[in-house]
């Protein structure tokens, strides 16, 4: 009786001492990007993983009480790195689509979403249907909604899918596809702010069908972490409020990302 006395208090000395420890506060979330996908999520030369979405992923940590730390994981794993719980939450740009949400759950967004094309600056094409773009070879990121909108609206070209944009973009400055498509604000910025990029124009209308665009761009955290979705909303609307997304969003953009003027 006594040696279990004995134990029952050791037991209760080291539990006590466990919640008094540094080492025993809460556990560190880990925020998932995709770290090539600039200005959004990119990979500095250091190896530090920076951009808009992270800026703002690790402000809403902050806000939430939160140690954050950032795990880059390319674009076709990432949303069952985060249901094999290796991050917490994605923040990678992704757009809110009813295809997604079967799998995981979004904040409210953070930015709005729209799709644009991009041609050479001396194409001859004016017109994005699929009978004038049978037989072009048009291009995106393979496992995007960008990739599900030019093999939906263009059955008749010849699509060609990248692992990242940087590969799409490298083939379209070198001549290898005649159209891409591409999120406006990465292709905005790569036509008209990068070297290579100035091999090519915006064209067309914007693309802002919903059953490609989704509801805008969110968070992703798993279905059954309801409480951590609601929190982030929470600080994300307090980031709103008191002016830190404006301060992240301008150094990133000349138009506020969030309601696109």
């Amino acid at each position: 009786m006594k040696t279990n006395m004995k134990l029952t208090a050791i037991l209760t000395a080291a539990a006590m001492a466990a919640a008094l420890s540094p080492t025993a506060s809460a556990q560190t979330l880990r925020l998932g990007t995709e770290g090539a996908y600039p200005p959004f999520n990119y990979i500095e030369s250091d190896g530090t993983i920076t951009g808009f979405d992270v800026e703002i992923g690790l402000e809403l940590c902050k806000r939430m009480g939160e140690e954050c730390e950032v795990v880059a994981q390319d674009w076709d794993g990432i949303i069952p790195g985060l249901l094999a719980s290796k991050y917490d939450f994605i923040i990678a740009s992704m757009f809110i689509t009813e295809d997604r949400k079967k799998q995981v759950a979004f904040t409210d967004p953070y930015y709005l979403a729209a799709m644009t094309h991009v041609v050479p600056k001396d194409s001859d094409i004016t017109e994005f249907t699929n009978e004038a773009l049978a037989g072009k070879v048009i291009g995106a990121q393979s496992g995007t909604t960008q990739a599900d909108y030019i093999e939906a609206v263009y059955p008749d070209a010849d699509i060609r899918l990248y692992p990242t944009q940087d590969d799409a973009n490298l083939d379209m400055a070198s001549g290898r596809i005649d159209l891409q498509v591409g999120d406006i604000l990465p292709m905005h910025d790569w036509t008209s702010k990068t070297e290579d990029g100035s091999c090519c124009e915006l064209a067309g209308e914007l693309i802002t069908d919903p059953e490609f665009v989704g509801d805008g761009v969110g968070i992703a955290v798993r279905k059954e972490d309801e409480e951590l979705r609601e929190k982030l909303n929470a600080a994300l609307a307090e980031i709103r409020e008191d002016g830190t997304y404006q301060t992240i969003n301008d150094k990133y953009f000349d138009l506020d990302v969030y309601t696109m003027k």
